[in-house]
């Protein structure tokens, strides 16, 4: 599908869910959402497999083939991945796919995003800095990653865990490229990521957990005679 990156709009930021099965994806199409990306922690720990280490990679392709017949733009999450993979996704159907570096090296990071441009042109290479990730920020380092992704040819750069608007308005400054933070329930809203030029908001393995804690609710309701909320999809909607 052409056109994903048209929807990675400065100011006016691409909202994007990310799903682990199609029953995920297709009730964010009933929503109305034109794009979805996967989610590495949903896909992995769906089977039972740790995140992060590249154990459900072959299975975020094969789901990216099961949605790419729904109407909507699709972007995989491929952890570290490599050119084969992403290859693989862009055959499957992605329009995008997500890089990280694990905060690793960032010459072999560039290298790669080279590579995978060079072997799949149209696909939308989102490159992900890990700087901000499960560690203390340093925004210095994020800006410098950021500049190599984009100068080896990624089409957006995403710096999840930033938070602060200050250091948010330096990434959208250091780079001519549409700029992907992390939705957090306690951090920036929407409008005022807007407001600081974001083009595009990941919602990460939140959906995911807080499907998981929904279930859990239900569960727990039922068992103790609580009331159930009222507006659940019916086994008829979802079957269908």
């Amino acid at each position: 599908m052409s056109g994903f990156g048209e929807l990675h709009i400065p100011g006016e930021p691409l909202v994007l869910p990310n799903v682990w099965d199609v029953a995920s994806a297709r009730m964010f199409v009933g929503a109305g959402f034109a794009a979805v990306g996967t989610t590495s922690l949903g896909v992995a720990a769906s089977l039972g497999l740790p995140d992060g280490e590249g154990a459900a990679v072959d299975e975020t392709v094969r789901l990216v083939g099961r949605l790419a017949a729904l109407p909507l733009y699709v972007t995989a999450d491929l952890e570290r991945g490599s050119v084969p993979v992403a290859v693989a996704a862009a055959q499957a159907g992605a329009a995008g796919v997500n890089l990280e570096d694990g905060y690793g090296d960032p010459d072999v990071h560039a290298a790669l995003i080279r590579s995978v441009k060079d072997a799949a042109p149209s696909l939308f290479v989102n490159a992900r800095t890990d700087t901000h990730w499960l560690r203390e920020g340093d925004i210095g380092e994020a800006v410098r990653r950021i500049r190599m992704y984009r100068d080896a040819g990624a089409d957006g750069v995403f710096v999840p865990g930033v938070a602060e608007p200050a250091d948010i308005a330096r990434l959208v400054a250091a780079v001519d490229a549409p700029v992907n933070v992390l939705a957090r329930p306690a951090g920036p809203s929407v409008r005022a990521l807007a407001e600081l030029g974001v083009a595009r908001i990941s919602m990460g393995s939140l959906l995911f957990r807080a499907a998981l804690a929904a279930a859990v609710e239900t569960a727990l309701a039922v068992q103790l005679d609580r009331p159930l909320r009222g507006d659940l999809p019916s086994y008829q909607d979802i079957n269908g």
